[in-house]
């Protein structure tokens, strides 16, 4: 064998044989999960259960950053330029890792590129949230009450370019309305304004949506799948209500900057599949579902979800810059 096959042939064996030692001592250090909005939003409660139980499984800690701006833009651009070590992760779902790339021409940042999957764990279906002194109770009163008087309702979202944002933008576009719309810097500052009427709708998770709506702070309007969601029977779709195809089903998950050694990303692949019986309990409760795709999947779920989101993002014309 020539010098040079020689020498590939002993690094190429020098790696197969460090592999395994390095999922096994993996992770040495802290690990840094991304979330890329603000707390108490559905990426930040995935992001800390799945750091919860990482850190019980592997005997090192995982902790959650939350690096908000432009949306989930900012907080993803960090961890695509990340070190490819297995020690910073993001926590990815529709928003950052496929609606960004059609909303941004600029985006700093190739989702399909940039990064890998490594578990998609959580579903979620949103919700249309009203004040509760708010006197409209239906999506159709909601729409002719817009009809009547352009912008005279106060629309929150949770930032430009998050999944909350872009439902309320396919709800005036389906419907023919508009609504003042008024950014946040996460979840957890739209609902003071909410609660106190200073804002009169929101879209959100379930998951964030449904303590309040089942506590009586806040009005359940509708939700924006082919189902009524089993925490809040109560609740009707907005087909139901006479909005349809105006369904959105979200998913949140972990990926890891592209080039992430694949025996980290097989180790943490393991450790969550252990944990998803325990996590099942936590989201069905919280008005979410487990997902389970096999990890070879993965790659071909995220590339469908993008194709599709990324040609309804173009067909309703919604651009941030």
């Amino acid at each position: 064998m020539p010098p040079g096959h020689l020498l590939r042939a002993s690094l190429l064996g020098a790696f197969f044989l460090a592999s395994p030692a390095l999922a096994q001592t993996y992770p040495e250090r802290p690990v840094k999960i991304v979330v890329p909005i603000g707390p108490g939003g559905s990426y930040d409660i995935v992001g800390r259960l799945l750091a919860d139980q990482l850190a019980k499984r592997l005997g090192q800690n995982f902790f959650v950053e939350n690096r908000t701006g432009a949306g989930t833009s900012v907080g993803t651009q960090s961890a695509a330029t990340a070190p490819h070590d297995g020690y910073t992760l993001l926590v990815g779902g529709l928003s950052n890792i496929v609606f960004n790339a059609g909303l941004y021409k600029k985006l700093g940042y190739d989702p399909l590129v940039d990064f890998v999957p490594v578990a998609l764990v959580y579903s979620f279906s949103y919700v249309l949230v009203g004040s509760k002194d708010l006197p409209l109770a239906t999506p159709k009163e909601i729409v002719d009450a817009a009809r009547k008087n352009p912008e005279g309702l106060k629309l929150a979202n949770a930032g430009l370019g998050t999944g909350q944002h872009l439902a309320g933008a396919a709800f005036m576009k389906y419907t023919g309305t508009k609504l003042l719309e008024i950014p946040y810097k996460g979840t957890s500052a739209v609902y003071p304004d909410l609660l106190t009427g200073r804002v009169d709708l929101y879209f959100d998770s379930a998951a964030a949506a449904l303590p309040y709506i089942k506590s009586g702070q806040a009005k359940g309007i509708a939700t924006l799948t082919a189902r009524r969601n089993r925490q809040a029977p109560d609740v009707p779709t907005m087909t139901e209500s006479g909005v349809s195809g105006l369904e959105i089903e979200s998913w949140i998950g972990l990926f890891a900057p592209a080039r992430t050694p694949p025996e980290i990303i097989a180790r943490l692949q393991k450790e969550i599949a252990a944990a998803l019986p325990e996590l099942k309990e936590r989201f069905e409760a919280g008005g979410g579902d487990l997902m389970e795709i096999a990890p070879d999947r993965l790659k071909d779920f995220v590339k469908s979800e993008y194709d599709k989101w990324i040609k309804i993002i173009q067909e309703a014309g919604i651009q941030l810059d």
